[in-house]
């Protein structure tokens, strides 16, 4: 069936045992999703908290989210541009992620950039520069480059 502005839809139901389980658009499950989760500062600083793990959990949204974007034509450029503010532009939320897992930061960082060269993201060319940039430092340090 097509959904809204002429994309091909997906509805999800969620059912706990209650009357009142409509099916749901995609869109609107995946912005709740990133706005409960990802893009939550609770739940941010809680992932961030949690060490090596947590920040793997962050870097796996982030691939869930690049996903969905490529299977549902999910592309809300605040979505990106929030995860990118909370996860790299704040350097205490970055520094850690860096320090507790640098392959999860690194794959945070990858995640945005293919976002971007995609069209699931509208970046603006000074924020690409610096996430690339982010990124060859970040692939030059876990490859022993120096």
């Amino acid at each position: 069936r097509r959904g809204r502005e002429g994309k091909v839809g997906c509805s999800i139901v969620e059912y706990f045992g209650g009357e009142g389980s409509e099916p749901k658009e995609i869109e609107d499950v995946l912005k709740l999703e990133y706005r409960s989760k990802l893009l939550n500062p609770k739940w941010a600083e809680a992932m961030v908290s949690q060490g090596s793990g947590g920040a793997f959990e962050v870097s796996q949204r982030m691939t869930a989210l690049l996903g969905w974007g490529a299977t549902a034509n999910f592309s809300e450029n605040f979505v990106w541009d929030q995860a990118v503010e909370t996860y790299v532009e704040d350097a205490e939320m970055a520094d850690r992620l860096r320090r507790s897992n640098p392959e999860a930061f690194r794959n945070v960082l990858r995640r945005s950039i293919e976002a971007a060269r995609r069209g699931m993201w509208d970046a603006d060319e000074d924020k690409l520069e610096m996430l690339m940039e982010l990124y060859r430092e970040m692939d030059d340090k876990l490859e022993g480059v120096e």
